[in-house]
């Protein structure tokens, strides 16, 4: 007889919710027979809370979070506070294949509004999540439950969340140790790979075809004035889709474009890390800004501090496009790219580009530029503090790996 999974309902609203859900979580904490479930809860909203700087950041903390607390309470009956080095070695055991019970196939928000607009729990979601690529996904490929798989890099996000999460809790007085700490060897839990991964980018043919076609497109109806500049400030700016989607966090304004004292204009943004930069705005990229704005019935240049969106709405141009949008708009670019070059013959460039994500668009970037600026000047550009990261956009060396090994030969000269 198949064990029986204990049911789960979600822990963590959004952030603006977050003390919304108190009357309904709490009474859900007292059914699980864990006397410390409801401080515990509390301790671990605070530590949340902390990251409230970065949706990003809050998001990814709360899914992480959220899995151990059901998994300790529920699987494994304990506090947190109880947790050994051995039940998080088992913890990572269990993320590497959970229950089906506890997977979804689609994305769903933990709490949604009830007629009343109560916030209330959503009976679809679930602590994880079974993807298919976006190939697979249009190839008509379904996410299927005996397909999970854990990646390296959510490895990787789970040793980091929850020992920031365990070293909150010591410096509050409510645990003695970090299990997490005190695991050894944790490279064991993370596959290994000699080489770099190879950097997901466009080529230039696919690239050429891309901004080729968002400029048809702005030619044959000016509302996609608006994506050719997008695709525009994506290659030239090298930034991340955070960086100019308008949000609660960050507000993409034009207002961001300003000159300093010598005359230069640049880009102002906050990455990572709640980080501000500057970032130099090439000359074809301001040409470009004149004529964008001159489409909107704006100035040609913004004036400093001006808080029109970047990116405004077609339809009530309060705000700006958001991350969703964004990619949205720019799908339907590369979907427009690839039936080009599908009718060009170019089979392969077109299949290749049918994998491709709009965070490719900053690999692109960065990877053109290093063929000819400084390092360090990208780096300080792009929001990298280690200067080793740009390794990653250089393939330069892995040409000249292969060619060494290009004359190496299966028996050795005639020996004298």
């Amino acid at each position: 007889m198949s064990q029986v999974m204990p049911s789960i309902q979600p822990l963590f609203d959004t952030l603006e919710n977050m003390d919304k859900i108190e009357e309904i979580v709490q009474p859900y904490l007292s059914t699980l027979a864990i006397p410390d479930a409801i401080k515990e809860h509390h301790l671990c909203a605070e530590f949340l809370r902390s990251y409230a700087h970065s949706n990003d950041t809050f998001t990814s903390y709360r899914r992480e979070v959220e899995r151990l607390l059901h998994w300790s309470w529920l699987i494994c009956k304990k506090p947190i506070k109880a947790l050994s080095r051995n039940d998080i070695r088992d913890y990572l055991q269990f993320v590497t294949a959970p229950p089906k019970p506890w997977l979804a196939t689609k994305m769903a928000h933990r709490f949604i509004e009830n007629e009343s607009g109560i916030r209330i729990p959503n009976p679809l979601w679930r602590p994880f999540v079974v993807k298919v690529s976006k190939l697979e996904h249009k190839l008509g490929k379904e996410p299927d439950k005996a397909n999970y798989q854990l990646s390296n890099k959510s490895m990787e996000a789970i040793f980091a969340v929850l020992s920031s999460m365990f070293t909150y809790l010591q410096q509050e007085e409510y645990l003695d140790a970090n299990p997490v700490a005190l695991i050894r060897q944790k490279k064991g839990y993370i596959q290994r790979q000699q080489a770099k991964k190879i950097m997901r980018k466009l080529s230039k043919v696919q690239w050429a075809y891309v901004i080729e076609t968002a400029e048809i497109m702005a030619k044959e109806d000016n509302q996609h004035e608006r994506t050719l500049f997008l695709l525009s400030a994506f290659y030239l700016l090298g930034l991340r889709i955070s960086e100019l989607a308008y949000s609660k966090e960050r507000q993409a304004i034009m207002g961001n474009f300003a000159p300093d004292k010598r005359g230069l204009w640049w880009y102002t943004t906050v990455g990572k890390g709640n980080k501000l930069r500057d970032v130099a705005v090439p000359d074809e990229l301001l040409e470009a800004l004149k004529r964008y704005r001159l489409t909107l019935a704006l100035t040609p240049l913004p004036r400093r501090d001006e808080p029109t969106p970047l990116f405004p709405k077609l339809k009530g141009k309060q705000s700006g496009l958001g991350a969703r949008q964004i990619r949205n708009l720019v799908q339907t670019v590369f979907d427009n790219a690839i039936q080009k070059l599908r009718d060009a013959g170019k089979l392969d460039e077109a299949e290749d580009l049918a994998t491709a994500t709009v965070h490719w668009l900053r690999h692109t970037a960065i990877s053109n530029e290093v063929e000819y600026r400084p390092r360090e000047h990208i780096r300080d550009d792009v929001g990298h503090d280690n200067p080793a990261t740009m390794d990653k956009y250089i393939d330069i060396d892995r040409v000249d790996r292969h060619l060494s090994a290009k004359s190496k030969r299966l028996k050795p000269d005639e020996v004298t």
